[in-house]
């Protein structure tokens, strides 16, 4: 017998002009969001407001994490190779100033997908001066050269994420994603470009273990990851992990608060967060706004850059 949700997480169908035409847009391109292929809960809210997490790479994958919505496959279809053109068409059609590009993994191919993710982030910027782009990459095997095509392609927030917690990571995840790989990804982008802000995000509810989060919390930190989301774990089908648990608010605001005193940048933290969450979006927008006028100050005034906070 399924799981009854509890009241706090009601969700509201999905609905409204903004809605349609953002469907519309992305269809008319074949170009696949995060937000229908894994079936986001937040889907009516974001593409009501006009947001939206665009999937790279089609809507197959060669992993098969039992968490994820996402079909796969040995050897999904071949690259468009005009998606670079048709996101940007649709970024600027929808007027975002923040959008968040994620990918299904592409083991099958030589470079795991790395040069075409980056062609989608040069495109972008090319088109559209001042769009702040965030990435939510695969570990890419935790090859650090695909990494650093990435990263050069100059997205302003790279995340991964790590999902769960340690001892979990093998029943909830693909093989190919460990734990450990995850967190060598997470250090190598910072390693790459120790001013990039990085982000990982944790799901609740699938048996873990407040230590455990607690360690993962630890993990991440000593990664220098600058922002943590933790979200409730919903299951797609039968075919998925159960839940074990409906994590209560309140949990999922002490995270928040430890998270907070350990040194991350911020936290979004409730039942319906996911990685990309709006909250965490404008949190990341002002605060990359704050930094980019302190060294413009800096510039100017020929004197020591001014740190965000002081502006």
């Amino acid at each position: 017998m399924a799981a009854r949700f509890p009241v706090w997480l009601t969700i509201s169908p999905p609905g409204g002009e903004a809605y349609s035409r953002i469907k519309s847009t992305l269809r008319e391109r074949s170009l696949h969001t995060v937000c229908e292929e894994a079936r986001c809960p937040n889907v009516a809210e974001c593409w009501s407001s006009g947001t939206a997490t665009f999937m790279l790479m089609g809507d197959t994958c060669t992993r098969g994490c039992r968490f994820c919505a996402v079909k796969t496959a040995k050897n999904p279809a071949p690259l468009d190779p005009d998606e670079p053109a048709k996101v940007s068409q649709s970024v600027g059609l929808m007027g975002l100033t923040y959008v968040v590009l994620t990918s299904v993994d592409r083991d099958d191919l030589p470079d795991q997908g790395a040069g075409h993710f980056a062609a989608v982030v040069r495109r972008l910027k090319e088109d559209h001066p001042g769009l702040l782009v965030e990435v939510l990459i695969p570990d890419f095997q935790g090859d650090e050269a695909l990494l650093a095509e990435v990263v050069r392609a100059g997205p302003d927030v790279v995340a991964h994420n790590v999902e769960t917690v340690r001892r979990l990571t093998p029943t909830v995840r693909d093989p190919r994603a460990t734990y450990d790989q995850s967190l060598a990804v997470l250090r190598a982008l910072k390693r790459l470009d120790p001013t990039r802000k990085t982000k990982s995000s944790l799901m609740l509810g699938l048996g873990e273990t407040e230590d455990e989060v607690l360690d993962a919390l630890v993990d991440l930190r000593a990664a220098d990851v600058d922002v943590v989301t933790f979200g409730q774990y919903l299951r797609p089908s039968s075919w998925h992990l159960p839940v074990v648990e409906f994590v209560k608010p309140g949990t999922f605001d002490e995270y928040a608060a430890i998270a907070r005193d350990m040194g991350f940048l911020y936290a979004a933290s409730g039942p319906l967060v996911r990685s990309s969450y709006k909250a965490g979006e404008l949190f990341l927008s002002n605060l990359l706004a704050r930094e980019r006028r302190a060294a413009a100050l800096a510039d100017d005034t020929g004197g020591s850059p001014i740190h965000a906070s002081e502006v």
